[in-house]
């Protein structure tokens, strides 16, 4: 069976960046073993560079490819970093956690639709905390090597979920 449009796919892969101080590349990714990525093609769960290259691929398909920011996880963009109150990160008695408020940290935080992003924290000033909106990976240029381990039909359930629900396409409850 290929990998189409409402396939469960099952993938071993690494994921390396190129070092721009060095430029080799250093591994940032990668699956466990004997526990593949499971996930159902064509339903928006994967970046779109990563599900073009796994297109009409089957079980057994060994490769490597490189995608672009604009398939990956987007450009990065100056604007999406930005000065957040140092106030909202107090806690119910006023307090702010300094072992936890630093740079390096990231924190999911909702924008005013109520939708989760995630920020990582840059600087922390006196009154205003510096913060990095990008995805980690934004502007990057990645590279996977994978090897196709399963293909299979998605079932009903699935499909109605949008998701896998595993290997084996077990039953779960929402």
């Amino acid at each position: 069976m290929i990998i189409e449009s409402k396939s469960v796919v099952a993938v071993n892969y690494s994921l390396h960046i190129k070092d721009e101080e060095n430029g080799i590349e250093r591994l940032v990714d990668k699956s466990k073993p004997n526990e593949p990525l499971v996930f159902m093609f064509g339903m928006g769960g994967m970046i779109k560079g990563f599900e073009d290259a796994l297109a009409g691929k089957k079980q057994g398909d060994k490769f490597d490819f490189w995608v672009s920011p604009e398939n990956g996880y987007g450009e990065y963009f100056e604007e999406d970093i930005a000065e957040v109150p140092l106030d909202i990160f107090k806690d119910k008695n006023g307090s702010i956690d300094r072992n936890w408020l630093k740079p390096g940290t990231v924190i999911p935080m909702q924008n005013n639709q109520g939708q989760t992003m995630y920020g990582k924290v840059l600087e922390v000033g006196d009154a205003i905390v510096v913060m990095d909106f990008n995805h980690e990976l934004a502007g990057v240029d990645l590279h996977f090597t994978v090897e196709v381990t399963g293909v299979r039909g998605a079932t009903i359930e699935e499909i109605a979920h949008g998701h896998a629900h595993g290997w084996e396409g077990g039953h779960h409850h929402h």
